[in-house]
């Protein structure tokens, strides 16, 4: 049974075409980028979409621009001051005090007082006119390759151009509509070093904190535009994202250049994660799909956990992994991934992120905002 929150993948394909075809909506959305998130004492009971932890600080990201932290394992919260009121679907620690969230309407967020306040430094017309310059860049390129290449190659060569100007044509169309296009992860490595990733195609990197960024696409081989849901690391230092169609893409260089991997699932993947140890990647989806690799994506075994749940997120902590995802499913591993067993929450209620809690408890997120629970999701007093 499908739960009544907006999942971060479906909320933004839904949320792409309603604007395509609603020019005001845009209007307002791009208004939503410019009014502050109001205080509610209910932002801990709100939809939240992902949450992320370093140290003692928890931090959590949702709807109506809301962000909340806790640093006594989610048993009190405080909202932080949002320049936004966008649904943010991402959040993570770049170091102890900067984080990055990420959400609709292109938003990209900067904390550097560990999530208490934030700045706004990217939001959808400004990734897209970067995507332009891009894809112009690319069309200046293949004319170029075009008038050198032979006779017998420049079929081919004009039909990718033709492809190439069709989807500039698309971006200018999509610039004209509004900030519209919704960021659905982000990762940082580093208080420099980071990729937000989301819907059709968009990855964006930055080198210098978000100061800048630039359109990463071109260096995925991704021509249909399929979303990008999910980014992460895997130990020993690869990247991996994940998306729409089974898409994964996997990077050894730290980011500069992405690998597509066969997958053996053709729907679409909503979370990655490495199990710990070097070179493992577990991704997992609709229909509770968990697929696991312990090659860095070469080959990949479905692992049956015996849920049929769409998965959303999840957290490594040692040897205990845990998955959340719909209908309050939570699924937990003491043997790093090989083999999980089943709860589900009383209430049923969707799960967007966990953080690991000390003695085996959780700190989830979802559909009723935070919540702390035992290891079977049995809430704690």
């Amino acid at each position: 049974m499908a739960t009544s929150f907006v999942r971060k993948t479906l909320g933004a394909a839904c949320l792409g075409l309603s604007m395509v075809c609603a020019s005001p909506v845009a209007m307002a959305l791009g208004d939503l980028l410019e009014t502050p998130a109001r205080p509610s004492d209910l932002a801990p009971e709100s939809l939240l979409n992902d949450v992320a932890s370093s140290g003692d600080r928890i931090v959590a990201a949702g709807e109506r621009g809301h962000i909340i932290y806790s640093d006594d394992q989610g048993k009190t919260w405080s909202q932080a001051k949002v320049p936004v009121s966008v649904t943010l679907t991402g959040v993570d620690f770049g170091t102890k005090t900067d984080l990055w969230a990420v959400g609709h309407s292109g938003a990209v967020l900067h904390s550097g007082d560990s999530g208490a306040t934030w700045e706004l430094q990217l939001d959808g017309i400004r990734a897209a006119k970067l995507a332009i310059a891009s894809q112009e860049d690319e069309i200046a390129q293949m004319e170029q390759r075009i008038e050198e290449a032979p006779e017998a190659d420049k079929g081919d060569l004009e039909w990718a151009l033709d492809d190439l100007k069709f989807r500039l044509e698309n971006m200018q169309s999509d610039l004209d509509i509004g900030p519209v296009n919704p960021f659905l992860d982000v990762w940082f490595e580093n208080a420099s070093h980071g990729f937000v990733v989301g819907a059709y195609g968009m990855i964006y990197r930055t080198v210098d904190g978000g100061k800048s960024w630039q359109d990463w696409a071109p260096k995925i081989e991704n021509p249909q535009g399929y979303h990008l849901n999910a980014i992460s690391s895997v130990a020993g230092g690869a990247l991996v994202i994940v998306g729409e169609a089974g898409q994964i893409f996997v990077s050894v260089d730290n980011g500069e250049s992405w690998e597509k991997r066969d997958s053996p699932y053709p729907g679409s993947l909503f979370g990655v994660m490495g199990t710990g140890r070097v070179n493992e990647i577990l991704a997992f989806g609709l229909r509770g799909t968990l697929m696991f690799s312990s090659d860095l994506g070469k080959s990949w075994s479905i692992v049956n956990t015996g849920s049929s749940a769409t998965l959303n997120d999840g957290a490594a902590d040692g040897d205990r992994i845990v998955l959340v995802g719909n209908e309050g499913t939570v699924l937990t591993s003491g043997n790093s991934g090989d083999t999980f067993r089943e709860s589900l929450l009383e209430d049923r209620e969707g799960l967007m992120g966990v953080v690991p809690l000390a003695d085996t408890n959780l700190l989830l997120v979802g559909e009723h905002g935070a919540k702390r629970t035992d290891a079977d999701g049995k809430k704690l007093q």
